[in-house]
C-alpha cells in the first residue's frame, strides 16, 4: 500500500477538522478526495505530505511511518498545495533547477530539469518567466516542482482550480500520464473530475470520511453526484 492513514484526528482551537479519518491509497493508483469546500481535504493531505501534525493517528508511506521518518517520507512524495506558490520573476528552468538544487539532486540536476520539462510539457515554454506564464502553465511548473525528485506518491490539492476549460482537460491528461508510474491522491469538490480521472473515490464531509469506493470501471458521473448529494447533502 503507498498510503495509509488510520484515526487521524485534527483540531483547531475547538474546532474538530478531522474526526478519525482513516483511508488507503494503493500503488499505482489515481484516488480522488471529493469533498466541499472546509471539509478537511487540504487538512488531510498537509498531514501527509508532513506539513502538519495529527493530534492522534498515524500517516504510513511506502511502509515507512511518518512520525520516524519524516525525511525518507518526504523524499517519497510530492506535494502540490491548491494556492501553487511561484517565483514569478524566476525563469522556468532557473526555477526547476533551484528546486533540483533543494531536493539535493546535485550532478543530477541537469538531467532531471531536462526529463520533468519534457514529462510535464513545459518544453516550448522554459525559457520563459514563469510571471509570463497562462494560469495553465504555472499549474504545469508546480507539478514539475512536485515530481522532480521522482517521488513514487503525489498529493495534489485542487489542481485543476481556477483554469479554463482547455487548460482544465490539459492538466487532467497530465495527471492521468503521471499516475502511469506513481500514486496520486488529489482533492475536488468537482463530481465531474472525480468520475473522469480515478475509480477510487474518497467522500469527506465536515472531517468525517463517508463513503470509500473503489469502483471496477469509472463510476458516471450522474450516479456519482447521487451518491455525493445523498452522503454529504449538498
Amino acid at each position: 500500500m503507498s498510503v495509509t492513514i488510520r484515526n487521524i484526528t485534527k483540531t483547531y482551537g475547538g474546532n474538530q477538522a478531522l474526526k478519525s479519518v482513516s483511508f488507503t491509497v494503493n500503488d499505482n493508483e489515481i484516488a480522488a478526495f471529493l469533498g466541499p469546500n472546509g471539509a478537511g481535504k487540504s487538512t488531510t493531505l498537509k498531514i501527509i505530505a508532513g506539513y502538519l501534525t495529527p493530534d492522534s493517528g498515524d500517516v504510513t508511506i511506502n511502509g515507512l511511518n511518518i512520525k520516524n521518518n519524516s525525511l525518507e517520507v518526504k523524499k517519497m512524495t510530492g506535494y502540490l498545495p491548491e494556492n501553487n506558490p511561484l517565483y514569478p520573476e524566476m525563469y522556468v528552468k532557473e526555477y526547476l533547477e533551484y528546486v533540483a538544487r533543494i531536493y539535493g539532486l546535485g550532478k543530477k540536476t541537469k538531467q532531471a530539469v531536462e526529463n520533468v520539462i519534457e514529462e510535464t510539457g513545459l518544453g516550448a515554454e522554459s525559457h520563459k518567466k514563469i510571471g509570463q506564464l497562462s494560469k495553465g502553465y504555472r499549474q504545469r511548473v508546480g507539478l514539475a516542482r512536485t515530481v522532480i525528485h521522482n517521488p513514487s506518491v503525489l498529493l495534489l490539492d485542487e489542481p485543476t482550480t481556477g483554469l479554463d476549460p482547455g487548460q482544465i482537460i490539459e492538466i487532467r491528461n497530465l495527471i492521468t500520464e503521471l499516475g502511469k508510474t506513481r500514486s496520486i491522491l488529489f482533492s475536488t469538490h468537482n463530481l465531474n473530475e472525480a468520475a473522469v480521472l480515478c475509480k477510487h473515490i474518497i467522500l469527506i464531509d465536515k472531517g468525517n470520511i463517508v463513503a470509500d469506493n473503489l469502483f471496477d470501471e469509472h463510476p458516471e458521473p450522474d450516479l456519482l453526484e447521487k451518491m455525493f448529494t445523498e452522503l454529504i447533502c449538498v
